[in-house]
């Protein structure tokens, strides 16, 4: 049996709950892609609020996507947290990894991803916006954008000390899977420009070009809606 078909028999179970639009979501879809991992996509609609919902908190009882449903040991497991996803992708199959060799790299992988993941998403989700406008009656996009824009600029200098092709040298890692959803959202938020950040529009450029960015696109996915 080649490495390829064990993993899709040991995938033959993962599930992974999400949502289209989801940055958090994305960064996970781009890593399964990348390493040829086949999963059963299952579409959490945040907008209709299925993930406050009994069956999901279940899940992952802080309510929020993605979640990885896994067989383990002969149990079920569900990960939550695209990091700890990620992480445990990472350890049980080293297939096409996203971690560098290099312990520095890795340290730059993960200085950027988490610039990303606690710094600058988490004031962009939709449980946070949703606060913003119907409790403080603030404007979601002006919030959105104030925390985005800093943030990229704290990425952008970040890459100027590692970047090659990708954010990390000339190999797609951990950090580019979060970069690119970043850039999505940021789109959709912000006044944002190829032109604001040119070190970090040309490193998304080359991800684009990967087949495993591609699938994992938000308009690629079973529940992306239009508009």
């Amino acid at each position: 049996m080649t490495p390829r078909a064990a993993v899709a028999k040991h995938l033959a179970h993962v599930k992974l709950y999400n949502y289209w639009r989801s940055s958090s979501s994305y960064r996970v879809r781009i890593a399964l892609a990348h390493k040829g991992l086949r999963y059963d996509y299952v579409p959490v609609k945040l907008t209709r609020g299925e993930q406050r919902e009994t069956a999901h908190r279940e899940r992952n009882p802080w309510g929020s996507v993605p979640v990885l449903e896994v067989d383990h040991d002969g149990r079920t497991h569900f990960i939550p947290q695209s990091v700890a996803i990620i992480e445990y992708l990472e350890e049980r199959w080293a297939l096409q990894p996203l971690f560098p060799t290099s312990t520095i790299e890795r340290a730059m992988v993960r200085s950027i991803a988490e610039t990303i993941t606690s710094g600058i998403q988490p004031f962009h989700n939709l449980a946070t916006l949703d606060y913003v406008k119907e409790t403080l009656g603030g404007s979601p996009k002006a919030w959105a954008e104030h925390f985005i824009l800093p943030g990229l600029e704290a990425v952008e200098q970040l890459a100027k000390r590692s970047a090659g092709r990708f954010l990390v040298g000339d190999v797609f890692s951990w950090a580019d899977c979060c970069l690119v959803p970043q850039l999505y959202a940021a789109r959709r938020f912000t006044t944002f420009g190829s032109s604001d950040f040119p070190l970090l529009s040309r490193v998304e450029e080359n991800c684009l070009e990967l087949s495993a960015v591609q699938e994992a696109r938000p308009e690629a996915q079973p529940d992306a809606t239009p508009g």
